[in-house]
């Protein structure tokens, strides 16, 4: 088969397109002809050698990538004979593999793909749509809702987005540069800001009144802009945070002094890891958001946005995502 490689830790262009033997599924587990691999930002993180969450080091040489969709081709022993040939969607977990022609996971973590979903949209929500399921369990949204998302033209921020606005909540996203901004208008939001300009601040509390603050913040970005964003927060609002970036204009995460935030009556929430997991509950907390997160699409109710790149062109893809040149997930195609 033919797969992304990564020999060394460094640059995009470490990423290399070569061919390499096919995988044999074990004992309960299935290959899978790959028709979309998702790229996440903690793949480029991996691949400049920044460990991340994963519990043991990454080997090289390596075949990154962890979420992929595709069809079920073979089986390995004792596997459900009812996954041949289905169109499934999978999140490999901390084992890597996924830019590639072929995969192999353990049938336990697949999905079916719902009909009228393609794979590229599936790979959207296995991850980045069940994040977003974690993250909006800590908001209750509601008709009352004022929701601020920064970086809402991105594959989390474009969930976020719909779903705030399927609960009738009032919208405000934020995007870098007219194109970004359009997207987010398109996709749903009731007013879509470029936080490039400077005073966009103002331009939300002209849209809101002298009455209305912001209740919600969902942020993921950080810096001056997440800060600007809580600033927005009336008493009683919640700044649910998922992350931060590092570079530019929205780098690191907020460093608030002591009090500030109480005494403006506002209250930040860290969504991710062990909080995420706890509230979701029941014996399988991941598995729990995947499913909601692709019944909410088999409803018509998340609607991936999708940015597409072929499997030789990883490392194109890896620099696009870092530098802000993407909407939506982004997605490698062999």
């Amino acid at each position: 088969m033919q797969a992304i490689r990564l020999h060394t830790f460094g640059p995009a262009e470490n990423l290399t397109y070569e061919k390499t033997d096919d995988p044999d599924p074990g004992p309960g587990q299935v290959r899978i002809t790959v028709r979309a691999a998702g790229v996440h930002l903690l793949d480029t993180a991996l691949r400049e050698g920044i460990q991340g969450p994963a519990p043991a080091p990454v080997e090289l040489p390596t075949i990154p990538g962890r979420e992929v969709a595709g069809v079920v081709e073979a089986l390995g022993e004792g596997t459900d004979a009812q996954w041949l040939g289905k169109r499934v969607v999978t999140h490999l977990g901390f084992a890597p593999g996924g830019y590639a022609e072929l995969a192999v996971v353990d049938a336990t973590r697949l999905q079916e793909i719902p009909d009228g979903l393609d794979e590229a949209g599936a790979v959207a929500l296995i991850g980045t749509g069940r994040t977003a399921m974690g993250i909006v369990q800590f908001a209750d949204l509601d008709k009352d809702s004022v929701v601020v998302i920064p970086a809402a033209a991105g594959g989390l921020g474009t969930f976020l987005v719909q779903y705030a606005n399927s609960r009738g909540a009032t919208v405000i996203g934020l995007a870098g540069g007219e194109r970004k901004v359009a997207l987010v208008r398109e996709n749903g939001a009731d007013l879509a800001v470029d936080y490039l300009d400077p005073e966009w601040p103002s331009v939300v509390r002209a849209f809101l009144g002298a009455d209305r603050r912001a209740t919600v913040v969902f942020d993921g970005v950080g810096g001056e802009t997440g800060r600007a964003a809580v600033g927005l927060l009336g008493e009683g609002g919640k700044h649910l945070v998922f992350g931060w970036t590092e570079s530019g204009l929205d780098g690191g995460p907020i460093d608030f002094a002591d009090g500030e935030l109480a005494a403006r009556g506002v209250e930040s929430v860290t969504t991710l890891g062990p909080a995420m997991m706890q509230k979701a509950g029941g014996d399988n907390p991941v598995r729990t958001l995947e499913t909601r997160a692709l019944a909410l699409a088999a409803e018509g109710v998340l609607r991936p946005a999708v940015t597409r790149f072929p499997l030789a062109d990883a490392a194109a893809a890896h620099r696009a995502l870092q530098e802000r040149g993407t909407v939506g997930k982004v997605v490698l195609e062999p």
